[in-house]
């Protein structure tokens, strides 16, 4: 099977990570690929594989050959499925290949929050530890996360993970209902947010869940609480968190998504010069990416390929 890779190398980091599907396909990989190339590279395809490149309709309608795409991520925002069921192609995804990797994340951001553990290194080997009068010396107050309430909206495998990891650290779980689900025994938003000192979104995007971190959200948290977004950038009103920043509303922000990726310059979760910049962690979409999560990825994308080759389903959502 004649089968194109457009975006390889977030997964790969630009090694040949692909010998297993070297083994079933003919394969082409492209490290990264333009919208405006899918066509081109995919005109001989039967099987596309891609992670952020989007593949509309259009491009769907000049690839009469393509039969399969695997989408190498759990979200599928990128393929136009109502277009690839019309065509009868197959598409799949890779879901929990990051579960522990993104958890493990939300607690490092967290705690670069409560403790600034960068900060701390960067002062004492930069000699401030060496002239201080004291034994030690505090940046700023520290905060213990014991005792503490973590509300997680959006209780899959991602959010358990979260959650299962705060208890570790003696928090307080609450898994509060998400706009849109039909999932029951979850505690009503607002009144979640009222309880919350650290607040961690794990739910999809969807119409009634973007957005959903505005003006009147924020005014439901408590004072000081921690905002924790690993999820999809346009979960948040990106304005109203500022102004939530500057306010001292939020206490902290950490954001691995943002709107826009890459952000454009000047992007204000980024500005230094903010006087609430220090209470701020953005990292660059890293959650999902450790080393053994970008392994399991790469060989659950080969498995679906292999799967959909012998006529049998596997994580198949269109």
């Amino acid at each position: 099977m004649r089968t194109t890779i457009l975006d390889s190398y977030t997964a790969d980091q630009g090694r040949d990570a692909w010998q297993t599907l070297r083994q079933s396909c003919a394969l082409t990989v492209h490290l990264r690929s333009q919208r405006s190339q899918v066509v081109d590279r995919c005109r001989d395809a039967e099987a596309v594989i891609t992670n952020k490149v989007a593949i509309d309709a259009q491009a769907l309608a000049a690839l009469p050959s393509v039969r399969y795409i695997g989408v190498m991520a759990t979200g599928t925002n990128v393929v136009d499925l109502d277009a690839c069921r019309n065509r009868g192609i197959v598409v799949s995804n890779v879901p929990g290949y990051a579960t522990e990797s993104v958890a493990q994340l939300v607690f490092a951001q967290v705690l670069q929050v409560t403790h600034d553990v960068a900060g701390h290194s960067h002062d004492a080997k930069s000699g401030r530890w060496s002239g201080s009068e004291d034994f030690c010396f505090f940046r700023q107050p520290l905060v213990e996360l014991a005792g503490k309430t973590l509300v997680v909206i959006g209780s899959g495998a991602i959010g358990s993970s979260v959650a299962r990891i705060a208890r570790a650290f003696g928090m307080r779980t609450i898994a509060a209902q998400v706009p849109g689900s039909t999932n029951t025994g979850r505690m009503p938003l607002p009144e979640a947010l009222r309880e919350a000192d650290v607040v961690s979104l794990h739910c999809p995007l969807t119409p009634r869940t973007e957005r959903l971190v505005d003006e009147a959200f924020l005014r439901a948290l408590k004072q000081g609480a921690i905002l924790v977004n690993t999820g999809r950038g346009p979960l948040l009103d990106e304005a109203a968190v500022v102004a939530a920043l500057a306010s001292g509303l939020l206490g902290g922000l950490c954001v691995d998504v943002l709107s826009s990726e890459p952000p454009p310059a000047g992007h204000p979760f980024m500005d230094r010069g903010q006087p609430w910049s220090g209470r701020v962690v953005v990292t660059p979409h890293i959650a999902w990416g450790t080393i053994e999560a970008r392994a399991r990825l790469i060989d659950e994308v080969t498995a679906n390929l292999v799967a959909f080759a012998a006529g049998r389903e596997r994580n198949r959502v269109a």
